[in-house]
């Protein structure tokens, strides 16, 4: 029988500095309180791209390897400076195999790639491919909006199309399927008021309803939000990266829509936008002990 998926890791980097936009772990017994490892430092040293990255998403591939995906940029060259995902993929969490997907080399409307931000994943039953997305900008096209494409293997995707776009910049998707009715919830920062909202479809590609929802408590300005299952509950928890603060605000809900803030919690050591996967005990086990 397989192991209950019942522990927590936190994939994330530290800063704006290039030494600190690297890949970081930390890990919780009970989703709510993490403790970094390798204290707090990278985890992770890349060697392609700009070899610095930020905004790491981590998830479980059907054959229960592990993959991340980031934004492969060093922002001391600028805001407007990466055009290229990195991506790695592991067995054991501890060793990592890198690639890279250059924005670039997709075709001519793609050549001025400006930003290719926040990169997720999430499988796609109908294409039988796992769907990409991102957040996408170009010379031509400078307000950022959230494109897609489908890969299977993670070396190669389709051509990129807009998934949901505005007239307002709209960065760091993060889509979650609702079992209970049956809806596609797309999170994402709204530029507006610095905060997290959501729109909603019956279809993971779209067309997602243009009324954005704000759910975020969060005290001052968030991006980066990242929604987690709690094992044994019907709870979600809700992540996101209280920049101006330089830490992580929690919240948690179980219909998707209605959030209450967490009170009790620990990611005290200054992470930056990221994203949590369920793990087993026996990968917690392995992970402190590799770290110790």
């Amino acid at each position: 029988m397989r192991e209950p998926l019942d522990h927590y890791l936190f994939v994330y980097f530290l800063g704006n500095e290039p030494e600190q936009e690297r890949i970081c772990f930390a890990v919780s017994e009970d989703g709510y309180h993490f403790t970094p490892l390798n204290g707090n430092r990278p985890v992770i040293r890349q060697t392609l791209g700009k070899k610095s990255c930020r905004d790491p998403y981590i998830f479980r591939d059907h054959d229960g390897s592990v993959r991340i995906v980031a934004t492969d940029m060093k922002c001391c060259e600028g805001w407007e400076s990466n055009h290229a995902l990195v991506l790695w993929h592991s067995r054991d969490l501890l060793s990592w195999e890198e690639s890279l997907i250059d924005m670039k080399l997709l075709g001519e409307d793609f050549a001025d790639t400006t930003r290719a931000w926040a990169p997720q994943a999430i499988w796609d039953e109908k294409e039988k491919a796992w769907m990409l997305y991102w957040s996408h900008s170009t010379l031509r096209h400078n307000t950022a909006g959230i494109y897609y494409a489908h890969t299977g293997d993670f070396h190669r995707i389709t051509e990129p199309k807009p998934l949901y776009c505005r007239d307002i910049q709209t960065i760091d998707g993060d889509i979650v399927f609702n079992e209970k009715d049956g809806l596609y919830y797309l999170y994402f920062k709204h530029d507006e008021d610095q905060t997290i909202a959501f729109v909603t479809s019956e279809n993971l590609t779209g067309p997602y309803e243009d009324c954005p929802v704000v759910v975020s408590l969060a005290p001052s300005g968030v991006e980066g939000s990242e929604m987690y299952p709690l094992h044994g509950s019907e709870k979600w928890l809700m992540i996101m990266d209280e920049y101006g603060k330089g830490r992580f605000f929690m919240q948690e809900t179980e219909d998707f829509r209605t959030f209450s803030p967490v009170e009790d919690y620990a990611m005290d050591f200054s992470p930056r936008h990221g994203s949590v996967m369920p793990i087993s005990a026996e990968e917690y086990r392995r992970l402190k002990a590799h770290f110790a």
